[in-house]
């Protein structure tokens, strides 16, 4: 659950940067323990994680459950240890995992049904060692020259390995595991005994029938020839006999502990990812640069023209935004709620602007799990002092007056919608029994947070805020209201949110693409670089697109921008939506009610959190454009 904070960071990528390892490494003598441990079972299609032991895999005598952090706890990992006994440099040829070999595992009807089930619904298994994921390897031939097709073939690792696999309308399971470890020798002195690192962790998973895996009473076994063995069959509709077991292969790497994340990280299209960056780089700058001559040339002229004491009447006449000087700051409707929500969105600003600068730094790279998650939580529930401070001076300079109910509404309208979908989320996950589902002790410390750490700073912030000098407003509001004419259709809002968003949400479309990959294909995203890049370019262009288009309306003599600017700043976050519905019809292969629901309710959460972002920013920039523009002419 709360996976939509990960795509919170929705404006976050990496150049590809140095990383600091989130732990310590562990040194490894011959036949030390290596310990195997499952996370959680996962699928695309689902999109509901589970827990190792909902399926009727062989248990160690004691099950223990390793504590684990919020951003864990919100992803749905359930670590667990297993009865895999793997030693360090010890070769394992096949072993038996549970029951005797002459007492092989039988599955039930029910749990026969299950692991069917799960099968069909394209379940992944991940199992970690020395806190590396387990891969399985895949080798394909790119479109090069054919000689060269011959001699190299390219590697990638899909993440976990999967459950089982389907052929017509058979279901079967990989019951055999070739794990393939690989060690790293450290330099030590002579008398030293040799230590060793683990640096990747693969899989080769077999679907071996019960009849050809020939195990003696010491419980090893002997696989049989790849050309001769049937794969093991799981009969949904009856009792079926199998034996779970493993062999274990150790091989010697050059890789060094520190760059050991990075073959699971290695991505094919980082060529795709610079080609976009530059793209959306020259792209923005370019219609920077134009917007940017076309608004002070004309901006240059009018205030030249304004501030000529001849003739007057007539510039008068041809340009529009002076015009509307006495009303241009004229507080809106509904300030408190306008100062809330962009109180919230300078929050969600400040948490990703330094989640996304540490990610780039590598101090949350991908082997401190959860790390993201809960810093992006804790930073949010923090930022709430900042977020109080802007919400509170903005509304004192819109006239508010009652600044304690302000600060309430601040410290609770957005969090208490994302709450709200959130917990409805996670009742129909509780009901599917998924590990994804937050359980009830974290709900209760996510409220404790959000009451007894952000709301008190936000009412902090809020105080001074409101007491500190509102913003000075150039010009002097009259008394009576101007009458606003009548506007032209393209002046339409919802036009103006058409038009707006096209720029941001093209600078970082791309961007967009694996962030959805890491977020519902359980991919990893690292490359933070990239998207602290992206992050800035999206800064630049929804501060421009809501100049250029507040400098319109006023033009067009209607002065109520305040709303306006911060609803069509957002203009993006719409695209976004559009952008989920394809990647959900075209991507995904999500069939079923819940998962649909679990994404559209997550995807609301993003676009509504996007928006804020989006409309914040522009909002802010619009405000000092309309302050430096009627702060530049004389007023009579």
């Amino acid at each position: 659950m709360l996976r939509y904070m990960l795509v919170l960071l929705l404006l976050l990528h990496g150049t590809d940067s140095f990383y600091v390892p989130g732990v310590a490494p562990i040194n490894f003598h011959h036949n030390d323990p290596v310990e195997i441990k499952a996370v959680k079972l996962t699928s695309s299609r689902t999109q509901l994680p589970y827990e190792y032991y909902s399926l009727p895999f062989c248990q160690p005598t004691k099950i223990t459950y390793k504590a684990e952090n919020l951003g864990e706890v919100l992803r749905g990992d359930r670590i667990v240890n297993t009865p895999f006994q793997v030693s360090m440099n010890m070769e394992k040829k096949c072993e038996v995992l549970c029951n005797l070999p002459n007492k092989p595992v039988t599955l039930t009807v029910e749990q026969s049904k299950l692991i069917a089930e799960r099968i069909r619904e394209d379940y992944y298994v991940h199992l970690i060692a020395d806190n590396l994921p387990v891969a399985t390897r895949l080798e394909f031939y790119s479109n090069r020259e054919e000689e060269e097709k011959k001699k190299e073939k390219d590697v990638q690792f899909e993440h976990g390995y999967r459950l089982g696999f389907m052929d017509g309308n058979k279901f079967y399971l990989h019951n055999h595991l070739s794990f393939i470890l690989y060690y790293h020798r450290e330099d030590v002195e002579e008398n030293q005994e040799p230590t060793y690192r683990v640096v990747r962790f693969e899989v080769i998973p077999q679907s071996i029938k019960l009849e050809d895996l020939k195990a003696d009473e010491k419980s090893m076994c002997t696989l049989p020839e790849a050309t001769g063995s049937a794969p093991q069959e799981i009969d949904p509709s009856k009792e079926n006999q199998l034996l779970f077991t493993y062999s274990v292969h150790w091989e010697e790497s050059d890789i060094k502990w520190a760059s050991r994340w990075d073959t699971y990280l290695t991505m094919s299209d980082v060529q795709i990812h610079w080609f976009s960056i530059i793209n959306s780089v020259v792209v923005v700058f370019f219609l920077s640069g134009i917007l940017s001559m076309i608004i002070i040339r004309t901006l240059r002229k009018d205030i030249a023209n304004y501030n000529k004491e001849d003739d007057i009447e007539d510039t008068m006449e041809e340009s529009g935004w002076k015009l509307v000087h006495g009303d241009v700051f004229r507080p809106p409707q509904y300030p408190m709620i306008l100062s809330s929500l962009l109180g919230s969105g300078i929050q969600l600003f400040c948490m990703i602007l330094i989640v996304i600068f540490v990610a780039m730094l590598g101090m949350l790279s991908p082997s401190s799990r959860g790390a993201l998650m809960t810093t992006a939580c804790f930073l949010f529930m923090f930022m709430g002092v900042f977020g109080g401070f802007f919400a509170g001076r903005l509304y004192r300079t819109l006239k508010g007056h009652r600044w304690k109910k302000g600060a309430f509404c601040t410290a609770t309208l957005y969090p208490g919608v994302v709450f709200g979908i959130c917990f409805v989320l996670n009742c129909f996950i509780w009901g599917k029994h998924s590990s994804g589902a937050v359980p009830f002790p974290t709900m209760v410390a996510l409220l404790c947070m959000w009451f007894g750490i952000s709301l008190p700073l936000v009412y902090l912030g809020y105080y001074f805020g409101f007491r500190k000098q509102p913003y000075d407003n150039p010009v002097r509001t009259n008394q009576i209201p101007r009458q606003i004419p009548e506007q032209r259709w393209y002046m339409n809002k919802f036009v103006g949110i058409l038009m707006a968003g096209i720029l941001p949400f093209g600078a970082m479309f791309i961007e967009l693409f694996f962030i959805f990959s890491a977020i519902w294909e359980n991919q990893f995203y690292y490359l933070f670089g990239f998207l602290f890049l992206v992050f800035i370019i999206l800064v630049v262009s929804c501060s421009q697109i809501s100049i250029v288009m507040v400098y319109f309306q006023l033009c067009a003599e209607d002065y109520r921008w305040w709303w306006r600017t911060f609803l069509v700043s957002g203009g993006s976050a719409f695209y976004v939506l559009i952008y989920a519905i394809f990647y959900f019809v075209n991507k995904l292969d999500i069939v079923e009610f819940i998962p649909s629901l679990l994404y559209f309710g997550y995807t609301a959460l993003m676009v509504l959190s996007f928006w804020l972002l989006t409309g914040t920013i522009g909002f802010y920039a619009a405000y000092m454009f309309v302050r430096k523009i009627y702060a530049a002419v004389k007023i009579d």
